[in-house]
């Protein structure tokens, strides 16, 4: 009788054991993702603020030389033409900012992944009695 429950809390042990160890595993490649996400947007920031202002230093030094070179005759036109040309490339770059911010992948979907495959694990081992 002591080795049917020696045996049925040695089981029990290694039951919990697995378990903890399969949560403990879920929750440091939750703790991954959220760093590497957290890396990713920083990049991502950094590059857009880099970005933005570069252009924008670019974009206002070639409005003015383009002005000024065309002073005497055509500054409207110029000033015009150079505001379109602006607006269009910005309306764009945010339809493109907008379709590569729909198109990142889920948050969190390797881990919900791993845990499907857990839940899909335990529900066949669970089905057939005759495996352990």
């Amino acid at each position: 009788m002591t080795e049917v429950g020696a045996g049925l809390m040695g089981s029990a042990k290694q039951l919990l054991s697995t378990l903890t160890s399969i949560v403990s595993t879920r929750l440091e490649l939750l703790g991954n993702e959220l760093q590497e996400e957290r890396l990713h947007l920083t990049q991502m920031l950094f590059f857009v603020m880099s970005a933005l202002f570069c252009f924008g230093m670019g974009i206002l030094l070639l409005t003015m030389f383009i002005v000024v070179l065309l002073w005497d005759d055509h500054r409207l036109v110029a000033l015009g033409a150079l505001s379109a040309i602006f607006f269009a490339a910005g309306t764009l770059l945010a339809i493109l900012l907008r379709s590569k911010a729909q198109a990142k992948p889920r948050l969190f979907s390797g881990s919900l992944a791993e845990l499907a495959k857990d839940r899909e694990q335990l529900d066949t081992g669970h089905d057939q009695p005759g495996q352990s």
